[in-house]
């Protein structure tokens, strides 16, 4: 039987006899004496192998290669001072192995080294063709260990000291109009009929509440049929929470005590509360985004009201239009922002352009308060505009004031693109420094063009803000976004739990009486029998992991995922099924694959 993992081993072993598993991580051989670092999840500790003083295992030790499967037993040693190596947990100990016995071999050419001390870069694909490997390599069993802690808080704190308890919600279910696209699983036993696999156990944990849970959690598999990104993927987890009787102030606050547990649990961290505070429309003011990274400054400037009546067409068209007027200043943007970078063709002008800007515009303020910019701006600028637009941006003489112009969609997305890449240029942004913050008082609808009309920005069972129930179509929603150094690491509401108000909703969005009781019919009725006050809040659990192990890349915090084609490359998952499998569902494929001649 085994005694110790392989990491565990310490200077007070020492004198033990230790029965260890695991793969040769890497083989040495010093002048007959052989060396093996032996690694499992927990880590690595070097084994000894001398052909005269421990003879049994020598002529194993000498025929073992790189990922071998081996069982040791030995004696902990104390290693030799000059052999000591403080970069490992277990750089004060070796075991002389009494024996060694070989449980598998490799018995093909490795893709990849998989050993510690190899540190050459592997392409994702092959390390996602050949995860398994991949996930023994130490890079990966960390994130997994970190997964790991980060679930075994999140179950402690809300079991053990907020009284919650865990729900699982099903899997399949029925599919919904709003969000994005599901995915359909069809019904062999219901001809023509189809499930669909959960964006989120939104109606369910709602249900909950009408059940009496009170305080509900579950870390819950979703799906979503959507284009990815390298913080997307079709399957994902998410922590899915909701409460009882709870207003907002009381769910932020459980959930920054919450969020104070994880980052001391994980990283060692002690979160200052309460988290600040910004209203979107604060956030879209100052920084273009309702996720800001408020690490560091470059906050935007409005000066539509400057600039509304300017003889550049460019800025009295933009407002006259409907539009804004924006301005990124940038400390010192003048020594390191050639006009080159802001031209067309130039590396701004292109992140601009890719959020939907037609152009960049700029001012560099000199000495002396004097600016210098293309003549059609310059000649149009009185003294007055000027000098308000260096007060409002706190432009000091070396400063690239660079401006967006246009619908105000635009505008924000395409300053705060730019605001966080010369941000990472410039080195503004402290590595090491933890900004959360809570985003509040989002709008209720947004307008989608394509359908020509309303949409829930969130979903349609946010609760209006109380003030606002008076029309619907501009009301802020009773719903709040944690932001963790400019990303979205969760997002809830109060529910609506009024089924007149629900109905409301409805008919805002376009959903009719008779069509929102055909979707929703069963949590209308549910709504009838008592419902309590109502709120909740759900975490990408990838996301997290992701960003509390420096990660750049979901897929580097999941165990198994997919590429952003939506492919499995170690199973080949999806692939094609039998006929037969399909005549069972009733189903047939439309699918035509393209001329390959054309």
């Amino acid at each position: 039987m085994r005694t110790h993992y392989c990491g565990q081993l310490r200077a007070n072993h020492i004198g033990e006899t230790v029965t260890l598993f695991g793969w040769a991580d890497r083989r040495r051989d010093h002048g007959g004496v052989v060396f093996i670092d032996l690694r499992d999840r927990t880590g690595i500790v070097q084994i000894v192998s001398d052909p005269e003083r421990t003879p049994d295992s020598y002529k194993i030790a000498d025929q073992l290669r790189n990922e071998y499967v081996v069982k040791v037993v030995g004696r902990a040693s104390r290693r030799p001072p000059e052999s000591l190596n403080p970069k490992l947990p277990t750089g004060e100990v070796e075991i002389y192995a009494d024996s060694i016995e070989l449980l598998n071999a490799v018995r093909g050419q490795l893709p990849f080294q998989v050993s510690t001390a190899d540190t050459e870069p592997v392409r994702e694909d092959l390390r996602l063709r050949y995860r398994y490997l991949d996930l023994r390599r130490e890079r990966m069993a960390k994130n997994l260990q970190i997964r790991h802690r980060i679930i075994q808080a999140i179950r402690r704190f809300l079991e053990d000291q907020e009284g919650f308890i865990e729900v699982e919600t099903p899997i399949l279910t029925r599919s919904t109009p709003e969000g994005a696209r599901d995915f359909l699983v069809p019904s062999r036993v219901n001809p023509g009929e189809f499930f669909a696999l959960p964006q989120s156990p939104q109606l369910f944990k709602q249900l909950l509440m009408v059940s009496g849970v009170d305080r509900y959690y579950q870390i819950a598999r979703c799906f979503r049929d959507e284009d990815l990104r390298a913080d997307r993927q079709p399957e994902f987890t998410q922590l899915d929470m909701e409460m009882s009787f709870m207003g907002q102030d009381e769910i932020l606050d459980l959930n920054e005590a919450l969020m104070a547990h994880v980052f001391k649990a994980i990283k060692g961290i002690d979160l200052p509360r309460p988290f600040p505070r910004l209203t979107y429309a604060e956030a879209m003011d100052r920084y273009g985004s309702d996720k800001p990274d408020t690490r560091y400054g470059l906050e935007l400037a409005d000066v539509s009201d400057v600039l509304k009546d300017s003889g550049f067409k460019v800025f009295s068209g933009a407002v006259k239009s409907g539009g804004i007027i924006k301005i990124l200043p940038i400390p010192g943007g003048n020594e390191i922002i050639s006009n080159v970078r802001i031209k067309p063709g130039g590396d701004l002008f292109k992140i601009a352009a890719d959020a939907g800007a037609k152009g960049l515009a700029y001012i560099r303020v000199r000495d002396g308060g004097e600016i210098d910019t293309i003549g059609a701006i310059k000649d149009n600028l009185t003294p007055e505009q000027t000098q308000e637009i260096v007060s409002r941006t706190g432009a000091e003489p070396g400063t690239l004031l660079l401006f967006g112009a246009g619908l105000q969609e635009v505008v924000n997305a395409s300053l705060d693109r730019l605001r966080q890449a010369i941000a990472r240029e410039m080195k503004l942004i402290p590595e090491d420094k933890v900004n959360l913050l809570w985003i509040t008082d989002f709008p209720m609808f947004e307008w989608n063009a394509d359908e020509q009309r309303l949409e829930a920005l969130h979903h349609p069972f946010t609760a209006p803000h109380p003030d606002d129930v008076a029309d619907l179509k501009t009301a802020r929603a009773v719903a709040y976004d944690l932001v963790f150094n400019g990303y979205e690491l969760g997002g809830g509401s109060l529910r609506i739990y009024q089924p007149d108000i629900q109905q409301q909703v409805f008919d805002t969005i376009g959903l009719d009486e008779a069509e929102a009781r055909d979707k929703f019919g069963f949590l209308l009725e549910a709504f009838e029998y008592g419902t309590p006050p109502h709120g909740g809040i759900a975490y990408g659990i990838d996301r997290l992991v992701m960003l509390l192990a420096g990660e750049e890349s979901i897929r580097d915090a999941i165990a198994f995922p997919k590429t952003q084609q939506a492919r499995c490359l170690l199973t080949n998952a999806p692939s094609g099924v039998e006929e037969k499998q399909l005549k069972e569902l009733y189903v047939a494929s439309t699918y035509e694959p393209p001329n390959e001649e054309t």
